[in-house]
């Protein structure tokens, strides 16, 4: 794949604001301009930018509906009603779900959870899980990561005398359920500060108001942290504000003192004794436990997540990897049709935008099918399945096209739909799916500039190897933890040299590993460029610019910088 690079140098405002944190902190100009790009401008927002603290958290009461959700919740405890803990079946639903569970059964053993069967249910509130609950004597459901848009699913509980409380993340519509509480940061009458807390988060902030009103102090709830940070790095929300203090800290829990169900998973993805990041959540620990929900029932997850035994959490682990390996099996062959579909069916150059369906298709692994070919197409791309009688889907978007709303604009012809803005789902009648690939399509061009199509890599800032020394990498480190609107840095290097080892390596020697110096240091740099085996030759024969992020590996006990080359080119940067 051909990227564009993406370079913005500040402007000379910014860059005597840059200049004067450097002098001010001494700190690599380079960092001080990442400082900037974050809208960190004065020493007193970079500290507590370096500094995440718990002060800086937010008063869960300023949330709406804060103080009827807890009054409600603290009447059913007085009265010991049976209350019901339901939520989604992705990572942030189940961890949702596991951490309130876990905060109120030291008050009560009236108490039960729920996750509803992607298959059999779908998505959010199920009139077969308000069933369950009235079955089981529930009076109150407290519905976390699901629920905004559930009216006619709450209308049906209050009919059966169950009483809702919605702790929800996504955009609400103008209609709000009939619940007790309505808790939800983006709700258009929300004074709260903050609003891309993940559907745990506000699981947290629900058990941190429980707290804050019975003068539990703050300290019993840090062992719910790990389960915090592993919604926000899997939910891909923005790692700023609240959700960067909350996830500096759960990243602390989940390495010093994971539950045991979490200690279960890191000891089957060989993170054992090994600093955990955000990627490895992402990459490791994330996709095993939303394999539970994909490929079974997301209810095995909660089950992981709440285990009390070491070997309890060692047999749900290993099940749960089981599936895991069966959904990247899945994964692999929808991909592969879904891909031969397009090669030969769709006239990828003319379109821009990627609707597809199949009713053979798994349930379970169709949104990451979607990515995968929103990266490899960069174009918006919707795939689809059947399930009970209905089309249901996911999709993913570009940067710069908000398929959110884009799927919002064709309400009139879905059963349901929700999300965010580069990540959505949706369900609609057969009949209806012609109509919807031309509407979106029509959105597509509208919407979805040629340049959009193209996918580009945004630089940072510009380095020399001379800069990449040990107080740089150890400053870098506070930019951490990385994630949406917080990435990880990229650097570009201009005008490189093969040390004269650098070779092909990997299976079908697609990746080429590169020991590289520059004009300004003749000390061997080492990196590594993934499925760049295009460029071997421009490596072995000239100067090159390489862009990369630059990572930390830990090996034997020792730990070594390498460079993550993203791409390699001549002249591209100037």
């Amino acid at each position: 794949m051909i990227y564009k690079w993406n370079y913005e140098p500040l402007t000379p405002k910014d860059t005597e604001k840059k200049d004067e944190l450097a002098k001010q902190m001494n700190l690599h100009p380079a960092l001080c301009q990442l400082l900037i790009q974050r809208g960190i401008t004065t020493v007193d927002e970079a500290d507590k930018f370096f500094h995440p603290s718990f002060d800086n958290l937010h008063d869960p009461f300023l949330l709406p509906d804060m103080d009827k959700a807890v009054d409600r919740i603290e009447k059913a405890l007085g009265q010991k009603e049976r209350i019901l803990v339901y939520g989604d079946y992705d990572v942030d639903g189940t961890t949702a779900v596991a951490l309130v569970y876990k905060f109120l059964r030291k008050f009560t053993t009236n108490l039960d959870y729920y996750i509803p069967d992607r298959y059999d249910e779908g998505y959010g509130i199920s009139e077969q899980g308000i069933d369950y609950a009235s079955e089981t004597g529930v009076t109150l459901i407290v519905a976390l990561d699901c629920g905004i848009k559930a009216i006619e699913k709450v209308n049906y509980a209050n009919s059966k005398g169950i009483d809702f409380i919605i702790c929800d993340h996504h955009m609400p519509d103008e209609t709000l359920p009939n619940a007790v509480a309505v808790v939800d940061a983006k709700r258009l009458d929300s004074i709260y500060p903050y609003e891309h807390l993940s559907g745990c988060g506000v699981g947290f902030k629900l058990a941190q108001a429980l707290a804050q009103n019975n003068k539990i102090d703050f300290s019993e709830l840090l062992d719910l942290l790990d389960l915090v940070a592993l919604s926000i790095a899997s939910d891909i929300v923005p790692l700023t504000g609240e959700n960067r203090v909350l996830t500096h800290y759960g990243l602390k829990q989940l390495n010093n003192s994971p539950s045991m169900g979490l200690k279960g998973i890191i000891d089957i993805c060989g993170l054992s004794h090994k600093p955990i990041t955000v990627s490895d959540i992402v990459f490791k620990i994330g996709p095993r436990i939303n394999a539970s929900g994909r490929m079974m029932n997301g209810k095995e997850a909660v089950d992981l997540l709440l285990a009390n035994s070491t070997q309890d959490a060692r047999a749900k682990s290993e099940n749960i990897d089981h599936y895991n390996d069966n959904r990247r099996e899945l994964d692999k062959r929808i991909t592969d049709e879904a891909t031969n579909y397009i090669e030969s069916t769709l006239e990828i150059g003319k379109v821009n935008s990627i609707v597809i369906y199949n009713d053979s298709w798994h349930k379970g692994v169709i949104g990451i099918v979607a990515s995968r070919l929103t990266e490899k197409y960069y174009r918006p791309a919707v795939v689809l399945t059947k399930s009970n009688d209905l089309i249901t889907g996911s999709a993913r978007s570009v940067m710069g096209f908000d398929v959110y709303k884009a799927i919002e604009a064709c309400k009139d012809i879905l059963e349901n739909f929700g999300g965010h803005t580069y990540a959505a789902g949706l369900s609609l009648k057969e009949e209806n799916l012609p109509e919807f690939k031309r509407r979106f399509e029509e959105m597509s061009v509208e919407l979805i500039a040629p340049e959009m199509m193209c996918p580009q890599i945004d630089i940072d800032s510009e380095l020399t190897f001379k800069d990449i020394d040990a107080k740089f990498i150890s400053d870098l480190g506070r930019f951490a933890p990385f994630g949406p609107e917080n990435l990880n840095p990229v650097f570009v290097t201009r005008n490189v040299s093969d040390y004269g080892t650098s070779k092909l390596v990997g299976k079908d020697h697609l990746h080429i590993k590169l020991d590289m110096f520059d004009a300004t240091s003749s000390a061997l740099i080492h990196g590594i460029a993934f499925r760049q085996s295009n460029n071997y030759q421009l490596v072995k024969t000239d100067l090159f610019d390489i862009c990369y992020t630059l990572e930390q590996n830990v090996h034997n006990g020792k730990t070594n910088t390498q460079l993550y080359v993203k791409d390699i080119d001549k002249g591209q940067f100037t």
